[in-house]
C-alpha cells in the first residue's frame, strides 16, 4: 500500500488553551459557513478563537464569540466580526455532538481553524470535558517535568 501524502494546510487560528482547560475527547473536521470579506480576512490569517465555543441550536451546529475582523478593502460589504457562523456537519454528527452537550455536560471546543489542501476553510472541534483547577495544577507539573528531564537528557548524552 502506497504511503499517503502528507496533509498540508495553512492554520490560520490555533487554540493554544483548550488543551490546557479542557479535557478532549473525539475530533471533528468541520466546513465553516462564511461570507466573502470572512474569507478574505482568513487568508490574511487574522481571526481568534481563544474564547469561543460551538452550541447546537435549532438541529445545527453554531460557532459563537469568534473573532473574524472586518476585511478593509470590502468597505461596504463587510461583516460582523463576532456574528455566529454555522458549522457544516452531517446529521449523525451533529446528534452525536448535540447529544453530547445534553446528557453529559460537555463542551464543544474549537481547536484549530485553518485553509485545507483544497483551499477550503475548515474548523476543528472537539468534545472537551472542563478541567478542575487541581488538574490543571497536575498538568502544569507534568509540563515542567518534562522540560527539565528533556533537559538532563541532553547535558547527560
Amino acid at each position: 500500500m502506497a504511503a499517503k501524502p502528507e496533509r498540508r494546510f495553512k492554520v490560520v487560528a490555533d487554540n493554544r488553551k483548550a488543551r490546557f482547560n479542557y479535557e478532549i475527547g473525539e475530533v471533528y473536521e468541520s466546513g465553516i459557513a462564511l461570507t466573502g470579506s470572512e474569507v478574505k480576512s482568513l487568508r490574511a490569517g487574522k481571526a481568534t478563537i481563544a474564547e469561543s465555543y460551538a452550541d447546537a441550536r435549532g438541529g445545527e451546529i453554531w460557532l459563537i464569540n469568534s473573532n473574524i475582523p472586518e476585511y478593509l478593502q470590502a468597505a461596504r460589504f463587510n461583516h460582523l466580526p463576532k456574528r455566529p457562523r454555522k458549522l457544516l456537519l452531517h446529521a449523525r454528527q451533529i446528534n452525536k455532538l448535540a447529544g453530547a452537550v445534553e446528557r453529559e455536560g460537555m463542551t464543544i471546543v474549537p481547536l484549530k481553524i485553518y485553509f485545507n489542501d483544497k483551499g477550503r476553510a475548515k474548523i476543528e472541534i472537539a468534545l472537551g470535558r472542563g478541567k478542575k483547577l487541581h488538574d490543571k495544577r497536575e498538568t502544569l507539573k507534568k509540563r515542567s517535568w518534562e522540560r527539565e528531564r528533556g533537559r538532563l537528557m541532553r547535558e547527560k548524552g
